[in-house]
Protein backbone atom coordinates (compact mmCIF):
# COMPACT_ATOMS: atom_id res chain seq x y z
CA UNK A 1 0.00 0.00 0.00
CA UNK A 2 1.54 3.23 -0.67
CA UNK A 3 2.18 5.44 1.89
CA UNK A 4 0.71 9.35 1.95
CA UNK A 5 2.30 12.48 2.83
CA UNK A 6 1.20 15.61 4.59
CA UNK A 7 0.55 18.66 2.26
CA UNK A 8 2.53 20.83 4.59
CA UNK A 9 5.47 19.38 5.70
CA UNK A 10 5.72 16.04 3.83
CA UNK A 11 5.96 13.58 6.80
CA UNK A 12 4.44 10.26 6.40
CA UNK A 13 0.50 10.21 7.78
CA UNK A 14 -0.86 7.31 10.21
CA UNK A 15 -4.85 6.94 10.43
CA UNK A 16 -7.48 7.26 8.40
CA UNK A 17 -7.00 6.61 4.59
CA UNK A 18 -8.07 9.82 3.64
CA UNK A 19 -6.06 12.34 5.72
CA UNK A 20 -4.76 14.92 4.54
CA UNK A 21 -2.52 16.51 7.03
CA UNK A 22 0.03 15.03 10.08
CA UNK A 23 -1.68 17.45 12.50
CA UNK A 24 -4.48 20.36 13.20
CA UNK A 25 -1.22 22.76 12.68
CA UNK A 26 -0.16 21.33 9.26
CA UNK A 27 -3.77 21.93 8.37
CA UNK A 28 -4.15 25.14 9.30
CA UNK A 29 -0.42 26.50 8.00
CA UNK A 30 -1.36 24.97 4.71
CA UNK A 31 -4.88 26.26 3.97
CA UNK A 32 -3.17 30.02 5.90
CA UNK A 33 -0.66 30.01 2.35
CA UNK A 34 -3.03 28.92 0.61
CA UNK A 35 -5.71 31.85 1.08
CA UNK A 36 -2.93 34.39 2.38
CA UNK A 37 -2.97 36.70 -0.83
CA UNK A 38 -6.83 36.83 -1.67
CA UNK A 39 -7.98 37.02 1.79
CA UNK A 40 -5.53 40.47 2.53
CA UNK A 41 -7.32 42.25 0.94
CA UNK A 42 -11.29 41.55 2.19
CA UNK A 43 -9.13 41.37 5.55
CA UNK A 44 -8.65 44.82 5.20
CA UNK A 45 -11.58 46.44 3.83
CA UNK A 46 -13.54 44.74 6.74
CA UNK A 47 -11.29 46.08 9.53
CA UNK A 48 -11.91 49.54 7.92
CA UNK A 49 -15.29 48.88 7.66
CA UNK A 50 -15.64 47.56 11.38
CA UNK A 51 -13.24 50.67 12.88
CA UNK A 52 -15.82 52.85 10.61
CA UNK A 53 -19.01 51.10 12.44
CA UNK A 54 -17.54 51.63 15.99
CA UNK A 55 -16.80 55.76 15.60
CA UNK A 56 -20.53 56.52 13.95
CA UNK A 57 -21.51 53.97 17.00
CA UNK A 58 -19.88 55.99 19.56
CA UNK A 59 -21.70 59.16 18.80
CA UNK A 60 -24.85 59.11 21.16
CA UNK A 61 -28.14 59.23 19.49
CA UNK A 62 -31.33 61.13 20.53
CA UNK A 63 -34.46 59.94 18.35
CA UNK A 64 -32.03 57.80 16.14
CA UNK A 65 -29.84 60.76 15.12
CA UNK A 66 -27.66 63.07 16.34
CA UNK A 67 -25.35 65.59 14.24
CA UNK A 68 -21.50 65.98 14.93
CA UNK A 69 -18.29 67.67 12.26
CA UNK A 70 -16.75 66.17 10.07
CA UNK A 71 -13.46 67.67 12.35
CA UNK A 72 -14.62 65.23 14.88
CA UNK A 73 -15.24 61.96 12.28
CA UNK A 74 -11.93 62.58 11.21
CA UNK A 75 -9.88 63.02 14.42
CA UNK A 76 -11.20 59.48 15.50
CA UNK A 77 -9.96 58.00 12.25
CA UNK A 78 -13.14 57.67 9.87
CA UNK A 79 -12.57 57.07 6.60
CA UNK A 80 -15.09 58.24 4.05
CA UNK A 81 -14.36 56.24 1.40
CA UNK A 82 -15.33 53.01 3.37
CA UNK A 83 -19.09 52.11 3.13
CA UNK A 84 -21.50 49.48 2.60
CA UNK A 85 -24.39 51.22 0.89
CA UNK A 86 -26.37 54.45 -0.06
CA UNK A 87 -29.72 55.47 0.54
CA UNK A 88 -31.30 58.25 -1.63
CA UNK A 89 -34.79 59.60 -0.39
CA UNK A 90 -36.99 61.13 -2.20
CA UNK A 91 -36.02 64.43 -2.01
CA UNK A 92 -32.66 63.50 -3.01
CA UNK A 93 -30.73 63.56 -0.07
CA UNK A 94 -28.32 61.01 -0.28
CA UNK A 95 -26.69 59.07 2.64
CA UNK A 96 -23.83 57.04 3.48
CA UNK A 97 -23.99 53.75 5.55
CA UNK A 98 -22.15 51.53 7.26
CA UNK A 99 -24.28 48.35 8.11
CA UNK A 100 -27.28 50.26 10.08
CA UNK A 101 -25.74 53.45 11.01
CA UNK A 102 -25.42 56.00 8.46
CA UNK A 103 -24.24 60.12 7.78
CA UNK A 104 -26.07 62.59 5.87
CA UNK A 105 -23.33 65.35 4.86
CA UNK A 106 -25.06 68.82 6.11
CA UNK A 107 -24.11 72.23 5.35
CA UNK A 108 -20.63 73.80 6.55
CA UNK A 109 -18.72 69.94 6.90
CA UNK A 110 -21.92 69.01 9.67
CA UNK A 111 -22.68 65.63 9.35
CA UNK A 112 -26.40 64.03 10.62
CA UNK A 113 -25.45 60.40 12.09
CA UNK A 114 -28.65 58.41 12.19
CA UNK A 115 -29.46 54.69 12.56
CA UNK A 116 -31.58 52.39 10.55
CA UNK A 117 -34.41 50.34 12.10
Amino acid sequence: MEEKKCLECGTTIRGRIDKKYCSDYCRNAYNNKLNKDSKNLVRNINNRLRKNYRILDSFPLKEGKTRTTKTRLLDKGFDFEFITNLYTTKKGSTYYFVYDLGYLPLDNDYYMIVKRE
